[in-house]
């Protein structure tokens, strides 16, 4: 499956591919610079469940971003369009599960506007909070890792695994050369406890 969300392209098995457009800064429809070799799809929303999350807040980063639903039709996981809107990959964990990765992914924008942009300066220990219509879930940040895309789509299937303890992964794009993005971060966060 592919994930996009920023110059992301990570094949994985049982969990979304990556693939990622950078949209131009500013922009709220459909990403304008192509990393991957065919056409990426705008993002395939999923319908709400009991559980979805419906926002990110990130205190350190100054990010309270909206999240969507969205799917991974022909493996393929497009992040919204809109880079200050988040989309969660609905057919893994949700939030507060005791298995599974709650993947959330987005755009990052070159020249700023993306609600990721920043990602990568995340430390261990700050938080995140995911809001559902129930409840506040807030993680705490265990790792923050940028992988070159050959490294990520070696190690996907651990990275986004849908077997190990709850917790969130957060996926964005690293590393713009003026074309194309090299490299993805990657945020995994822990339950508070």
């Amino acid at each position: 499956m592919a994930l996009v969300g920023g110059g992301l392209a990570v094949f994985l098995s049982q969990t979304p591919h990556v693939v990622e457009q950078a949209p131009e800064a500013g922009s709220t429809s459909s990403p304008a610079t192509q990393v991957a070799a065919t056409t990426t799809p705008e993002a395939t929303r999923a319908p709400w469940k009991p559980g979805a999350p419906r926002t990110l807040r990130i205190p350190a980063l100054d990010i309270d971003a909206p999240v969507v639903p969205i799917k991974a039709p022909g493996r393929t996981l497009t992040p919204p369009s809109d880079a200050q809107q988040l989309g969660w990959w609905a057919d893994g964990a949700r939030p507060g599960q005791r298995q599974g990765s709650v993947l959330v992914t987005g755009h990052t924008v070159h020249n700023g506007g993306g609600a990721l942009d920043d990602l990568e300066q995340l430390e261990v220990g700050d938080q995140a909070t995911v809001r559902t219509r129930a409840m506040d879930l807030t993680y705490v940040v265990t790792s923050v890792r940028i992988y070159g895309k050959g490294k990520l789509a070696r190690e996907a299937a651990t990275i986004f695994s849908q077997e190990v303890p709850g917790r969130l992964v957060l996926i964005t794009c690293e590393d713009w050369t003026g074309s194309e993005y090299l490299s993805n971060v990657v945020v995994v966060a822990e339950p508070a406890r």
